[in-house]
């Protein structure tokens, strides 16, 4: 059989690792062949993870991705210990849903240090020529949000299209070494976050649009992993909105 992914032996860093989707690309990245270093805030659950994957070469990381100070030292890590990356899914991040009334500037900031100024120093480390090799692929989780936001995700929304809008440039930039830059805009994804959202009393309101239904984190992974293979070597600056049909 033909392998269209291109991900034995690859080395791919995955943030967010500890659970939900970043727990599932993972484990399927590991599974392909690729090494895989996980980078998450929870070491415990960093360890669970790394128990499900497969091969010996994987390696985890415990940081707090939102102290962007802190991420240097990370990725020198991670490049002593596997070598140069061929790719980064950046999976961490924060929702939190309040209404313009309560969203003061520091609570704004707190979600843009997880969700996108992690990214954003992620991509320039990582762009750098020790940290890795020529065709890297970097891809950020996003969300339909960032395009068509509901009540009370102003913070989350914002820091979503940041994102959106930083790979534009960042694309451009990076393909002299033929690296592709690209974020995946989900719908509503089953995890833990949506257990919670629910568990505190969120309206669960957009099935009635996602007319596909939900995804799951194992549906999600597919996607991601997609994005960082060689299969999907022609796409770079753009946003691939896979929402289940919520935004058509």
């Amino acid at each position: 059989m033909v392998d269209i992914f291109g991900l034995k032996d690859k080395h791919i860093v995955v943030t967010g690792a500890s659970s939900g989707i970043g727990k599932e690309t993972a484990i399927l990245l590991s599974n392909l062949g690729a090494t895989v270093s996980i980078v998450a805030r929870r070491e415990e659950y960093l360890k669970e993870t790394l128990s499900e994957m497969q091969g010996d070469n994987n390696h985890y990381y415990a940081c707090d991705l939102s102290d962007t100070d802190s991420i240097n030292d990370v990725v020198s890590n991670i490049v002593t210990t596997s070598g140069p990356v061929d790719g980064l899914i950046h999976c961490a991040g924060i929702g939190v849903n309040l209404p313009i009334a309560m969203t003061k500037v520091k609570s704004i900031e707190s979600v843009m240090k997880t969700n996108f100024y992690s990214f954003a120093e992620l991509i320039r480390l990582l762009s750098k020529k020790k940290n890795s090799n020529e065709g890297a692929s970097f891809v950020g989780v996003s969300s339909i949000a960032s395009m068509k936001g509901d009540k009370t995700q102003g913070a989350y929304a914002a820091s979503k299209a940041a994102m959106n809008a930083y790979i534009h440039p960042a694309a451009k930039e990076l393909a002299v070494r033929g690296i592709r830059v690209n974020t995946v805009a989900f719908g509503m994804i089953k995890t833990e976050a949506y257990q919670k959202f629910l568990e505190s009393g969120g309206q669960d309101s957009a099935l009635q649009n996602q007319y596909l239904g939900y995804g799951t984190p194992r549906t999600a992974a597919n996607i991601l992993v997609f994005m960082v293979s060689e299969a999907s070597k022609l796409i770079t600056g753009t946003t691939v909105v896979c929402d289940g049909g919520y935004s058509s």
